[in-house]
């Protein structure tokens, strides 16, 4: 009946709950030098997984912000004109269940276009000054207070080095990749306590260009659009399943050019 499945995340637990509601929105964003947006650009997914036939025969009542520049999709096997009407989504078929498995299936995509620099999560603004025969790296992070941010890395092509930069100061961890020349900065987490922050390095002289394209990692547990699971209606007499929820932000790419 369903076709579209997303193989399960091997990163992630696997599900103890009857039912699974995997909320997931992609970042595809890039960033000029000046802070004008070049690209931003969101897509997100709502999956569901359920472990056995039985729990299959559901209605899932969602609730999502409205968001200016978001279009959605329902899967075809959906029934378009409950969910319009009332945010439900169930089967077209009552009589058929939602499929079973280790698999998740995709009931919900949706993309959210027409962003401005003011709801970018992460960002980042760099200044290379040439002096003498040594380029100075001044790089700063901002981040939203939308969201809280996890396992930030922000990487800087650099230019070919004998041995690794003089890092002078940092908020956070460095990692210098000599094969690839390039250096890695991470923060573990950014919240409420550290929503700015700067690095500085010092490498031999070098044209400003080199230390771009910036890329930038990182993922949340939270989405722009918030789309969630509410309750779970059965079609056959019972209790609901139990069900869990998780969401997520992740970068697709992310990059300051």
């Amino acid at each position: 009946m369903y076709k579209s499945t997303l193989p399960s995340r091997s990163s992630a637990l696997p599900p103890s709950d009857p039912v699974t509601v995997t909320t997931e929105e992609k970042l595809n964003v890039v960033v000029k030098r000046d802070g004008s947006i070049s690209e931003f650009d969101v897509q997100g997914t709502l999956a569901l997984q359920v472990l056995n036939d039985a729990d299959g025969f559901i209605h899932l009542q969602i609730e999502s912000q409205d968001i200016p520049g978001l279009s959605f999709k329902t899967h075809p096997n959906i029934n378009k004109e409950l969910f319009s009407s009332q945010q439900i989504l169930g089967a077209k078929d009552p009589n058929r269940p939602f499929p079973s498995g280790q698999n998740e299936t995709a009931l919900v995509k949706w993309r959210i276009q027409g962003m401005d620099e003011s709801s970018l999560p992460l960002s980042v603004n760099c200044w290379p000054s040439v002096s003498g025969n040594e380029t100075y790296v001044n790089i700063e992070y901002e981040a939203s207070e939308m969201f809280d941010l996890h396992n930030v890395v922000i990487c800087l092509p650099l230019p070919a080095l004998q041995e690794a930069p003089s890092v002078r100061q940092i908020d956070g961890e460095w990692k210098f990749d000599s094969r690839n020349s390039e250096l890695e900065w991470s923060i573990i987490l950014i919240d409420q306590s550290n929503r700015s922050g700067s690095m500085e390095f010092v490498v031999p002289s070098a044209d400003p260009s080199t230390f771009f394209p910036i890329s930038v990692g990182f993922s949340a547990s939270s989405t722009f659009s918030d789309w969630k699971v509410t309750g779970i209606h059965p079609l056959k007499e019972g209790n609901p399943p139990k069900f869990s929820q998780r969401s997520r932000l992740v970068t697709a790419n992310y990059q300051v050019v």
